[in-house]
């Protein structure tokens, strides 16, 4: 199960171009969903310039730290044989700003970010019924 991954409000705070406080249960959560099998795609709109600014390198780095292993970075590989699109294939999307996905706003956070507590046990029952 390919799984593309937001990171401002999805894994972190927002404080862009800073990385925020730790969303509750994000890194837990997608360590588990890794465990059952799932391809982690950070998909975020953060980029790297040529000037020198690493917003993306620094967010992978933090994934990496975290022990997420990234399958892909804005990008799904396995789809390179099947399209050119830019968008990355994933099964799910989790992004604090998609319709429908479950908000909490915890205490001396900037702007609501995902619920773990709920997409977390649904997107395992997700990965565990795709074996």
């Amino acid at each position: 199960m390919y799984i593309c991954v937001d990171f401002d409000g999805t894994v972190v705070d927002h404080r862009y171009p800073d990385i925020g406080q730790p969303v509750p249960g994000a890194i837990d959560w997608l360590k588990k969903l890794q465990r059952h099998g799932a391809k982690i795609i950070l998909f975020t709109m953060r980029s790297n310039s040529p000037e020198g600014s690493n917003l993306l390198l620094n967010a992978v780095q933090y994934l990496e730290s975290n022990g997420i292993k990234l399958y892909g970075v804005n990008r799904n590989p396995d789809q390179d044989n099947w399209t050119s699109s830019p968008k990355a294939y994933g099964d799910i999307y989790i992004d604090d700003s998609a319709f429908g996905c479950p908000l909490i706003l915890p205490k001396g956070f900037v702007r609501p970010c995902v619920d773990w507590k709920i997409a977390g046990p649904q997107l395992e029952h997700m990965c565990l019924n795709r074996r």
